[in-house]
């Protein structure tokens, strides 16, 4: 059992009375969580102050209580511990009671705004494919070697990251790669993280909801690299203008990747159709399972962070040649009489534009049609619908507007929001049927052998949220009950 002295180290105490030497039980912030013997860390959020809840908390059994604003007339038995910031302490809190696993792993964190979960699920599959234990963080699952958890959040709490680097340290995990948003950023949820390597993807619109402003996004990504230590690596893709941005100030060793610009790592797509591409990756050719320009930058930075930890060039190659998709990532699916169905998470107008741009540059062209079901999430960035809207419009044949995750908003006026960045020129190729369950139906029945259907936004999510309320929903089971499936992905062949 930890003792609270022990995991107030590195903390900036303001104001404490009380026992510090108090054993704790267990780290909580949901006081309905609490049993005899925790310590309650009271977190102020955007609904809701965990300021009050102390009392409850007390009442639960809880003797440690950290706060920012500081509680008259607690028990004589409580300890309170006044800090700057609670969010910024429970990190450090965190990684303390679990004995700083993170600096007992080479702990590489991907940010960006999209390509976080294929960089690091590839690099997971890449590492374990060359014999080590490996871990991954990602809004897909969390895996701890070979055994798998379901994930909650890009980025989870600290309490929970800790938690699952400490299990990995015990199953003798050597490496971990984690998704790191910009929310975890903010939120001091990756504070007090010991990170060997940090890689910038790219960055595009998204979460303004959040940041309000694409400077503020901007920023607090590279806040991460700005608290690297000197002996981590800071990789970024140098053709996003944010790239260069990213390696200001920091104080790791700076190293770039790309497929137009000069760059430490470099790519060229040589060939691709449905079933992969053939790159070239530092003069060095290797035939991959993966389709898009968004994934050779996927593929570059993976093959980086490998070659950064020690994995030779050839045999790095090859085992990127054995790499499979990520669940929901440009996922195929074939009918029976040749309807293709491609099933991804693109939900941000730059990562639907590079979906369709990669479908029209494989695509035959010959009278097949392109068909796309879009939808947006509801309680998140407005302002990106229309974006997202014009996107699918411009670069479809025809358009199904949709539900996506409303949330707690009106489906309808989320599609109304969409409908307002359309095109007049474009406007008579769209439809708007709002339950995503009949959108996907009436998309296999609109498609003609040959004709691809494109259902975006959701990728590998298994649920749906309407009204608050969370039930199963996953396009990939409904694209196979149009297509009378069993079997979800069309087996990659190399060219002739």
């Amino acid at each position: 059992m930890k003792k609270l002295f022990d995991i107030l180290k590195d903390i900036e105490v303001l104001k404490s009375e009380g026992d510090k030497n108090r054993p704790l039980n267990h780290i909580q912030y949901d006081s309905r969580k609490v049993v005899p013997g925790d310590l309650f860390i009271a977190l102020e959020g955007v609904q809701t102050d965990g300021h009050q809840y102390i009392e409850k908390a007390i009442e639960k059994g809880a003797k440690t209580i950290i706060v920012e604003k500081w509680q008259e007339n607690l028990p004589a038995d409580i300890t309170q511990i006044k800090v700057p910031n609670t969010h910024a302490a429970l990190a450090i809190m965190a990684s303390n009671y679990y004995n700083r696993p993170s600096a007992k792993l080479k702990l590489i964190g991907i940010t960006g705004t999209n390509g976080k979960t294929t960089t690091a699920s590839l690099s997971y599959q890449l590492f374990k494919k060359a014999g080590y234990k490996a871990g991954l963080l990602s809004t897909v699952k969390i895996l701890v070697d070979d055994q798998t958890y379901p994930a909650t959040h890009t980025t989870p709490d600290p309490l929970m990251i800790n938690y699952y680097l400490n299990k990995m340290v015990k199953a003798g995990v050597t490496h971990a790669f984690m998704e790191v948003s910009s929310h975890g950023i903010d939120q001091h949820r990756i504070l007090g993280l010991d990170f060997d390597g940090a890689v910038f993807t790219n960055l595009t619109h998204d979460h303004l909801d959040y940041h309000k402003t694409f400077i503020q996004y901007r920023d607090t990504k590279k806040q991460f690299f700005d608290q690297l230590k000197k002996e981590a690596f800071a990789l970024v893709n140098t053709d996003d203008k944010n790239g260069l941005f990213m390696l200001q100030n920091t104080a790791a060793r700076k190293l770039t990747y790309a497929l137009k610009n000069p760059a430490d790592y470099k790519a060229k797509i040589l060939e691709q159709n449905f079933s992969g591409m053939l790159l070239s990756i530092n003069n060095m050719d290797v035939w991959v399972r993966l389709v898009g320009l968004f994934n050779a930058y996927n593929i570059l930075a993976v093959f980086a962070i490998a070659d950064q930890l020690g994995i030779e060039a050839f045999e790095s190659l090859q085992i990127i040649s054995q790499l499979e998709s990520v669940d929901g990532r440009f996922e195929l699916i074939l009918s029976p009489e040749g309807k293709i169905a491609i099933v991804d998470y693109a939900h941000t107008p730059d990562a639907l534009e590079n979906v369709l741009k990669t479908i029209n540059r494989i695509r035959p062209k010959n009278q097949e049609k392109l068909i796309t079901v879009v939808g947006a999430g509801g309680n998140r960035d407005k302002t990106k619908r229309p974006e997202m809207a014009a996107v699918a419009a411009k670069l479809s044949d025809s358009v199904i507007f949709t539900s996506d995750n409303p949330r707690n908003e009106n489906p309808e006026t989320i599609i109304d929001d969409m409908e307002k960045g359309v095109p007049a020129e474009y406007y008579r190729k769209t439809l708007r049927i709002t339950d995503r369950q009949q959108a996907i139906k009436a998309a296999g029945s609109l498609a003609n052998p040959g004709d691809i259907i494109l259902v975006a936004g959701k990728g590998h999510e298994d649920y749906q949220i309407v009204n608050g309320i969370k039930s199963h929903f996953d396009d990939r089971e409904e694209i196979k009950k149009v297509f009378g499936l069993t079997e979800t992905k069309i087996s990659p062949k190399k060219p002739n």
